[in-house]
């Protein structure tokens, strides 16, 4: 049987110079997953707006359920405005407030949640109280807990995400997100240093550090497997990190060997940096 993933968090428009095209790290996630085989579900807000029904006819295009994506009255489906003249170094202005910021809970999600095999999240989708409020009650099922830290100043606090750290099983974080995590914590930025400080403080199994074009990492208890990745003809790195997470959740839950695992979500997250836009369309025969 395939797993059960549940996402939380954003679904919205990157609003590239070229025209807007669907986005948002949960959503890329689920998509990903889903075109791996997984069952995966998001649990995100729209409005009740074109914006939001073009979206919805986005995901059913991918054959994706949508049963806990919630359509907000009141507030606007998300866009961000994204400036890609350095296709290595994408920048995105975030507009607030949006649908998903007030994700409300519901007996449905507690449910999928609670019967799910790996439950994804991030910081930007908590930016609002409302939406943050839900996810710490999600977080109780013992499921395993994967934070994807997806840091967008300035919509993050450190004071949540040690909150968040303290439900982590899994986390996965970018070259720069660690620094950002060492200057909070006022300790050397080198990956052992950071990696061993979240590790003594914070009940996690794994750390997982992506590294863009140089590859990534997974620090487990001390030990540290690297992954030089793969090098490919970039098209844009919008939603690479997130096929990277893709790849590592269906190969974790697979039980493979952890370089199996890191080798895998490589190769995603450089079949994702080779096309245009977070979501293109494959065969996992193609990876």
């Amino acid at each position: 049987m395939p797993h059960n993933v549940v996402i939380f968090g954003e679904m919205l428009w990157d609003c590239l110079p070229s025209g807007p095209v669907p986005g948002g790290a949960p959503m890329n996630v689920t998509l990903n997953l889903h075109q791996l085989g997984l069952n995966s579900r998001l649990i995100s807000s729209i409005g009740n707006d074109a914006d939001g029904q073009n979206l919805l006819a986005f995901l059913h295009t991918f054959d994706l359920p949508v049963e806990f994506i919630q359509i907000n009255q009141e507030q606007e489906t998300s866009k961000v405005l994204v400036n890609d003249d350095d296709p290595e170094n994408i920048k995105y202005t975030i507009v607030s407030p949006v649908a998903w910021d007030f994700i409300h809970w519901n007996p449905e999600i507690d449910k999928a949640v609670a019967s799910a095999d790996a439950f994804v999240f991030g910081t930007l989708g908590v930016r609002n109280s409302e939406s943050l409020t839900t996810l710490l009650r999600l977080l109780h099922h013992k499921t395993i807990r994967i934070f994807d830290a997806n840091l967008r100043p300035p919509f993050y606090d450190f004071e949540i995400i040690e909150t968040l750290l303290g439900f982590t099983d899994i986390l996965k974080i970018n070259e720069d997100e660690l620094e950002i995590f060492a200057d909070y914590f006022n300790i050397d930025s080198g990956v052992n240093s950071v990696c061993a400080h979240l590790d003594q403080h914070y009940p996690m199994d794994l750390i997982c550090v992506t590294q863009g074009s140089k590859g990534a990492m997974i620090y487990n208890k001390g030990k540290i497997i690297t992954h030089e990745g793969y090098k490919v003809q970039v098209a844009d790195t919008i939603g690479a990190g997130d096929a990277f997470l893709s790849g590592f959740i269906k190969t974790y839950l697979e039980k493979q060997p952890l370089d199996q695992v890191l080798d895998f979500a490589c190769k995603l997250g450089a079949f994702v940096a080779s096309k245009k836009g977070g979501t293109p369309r494959y065969e996992i025969t193609e990876i």
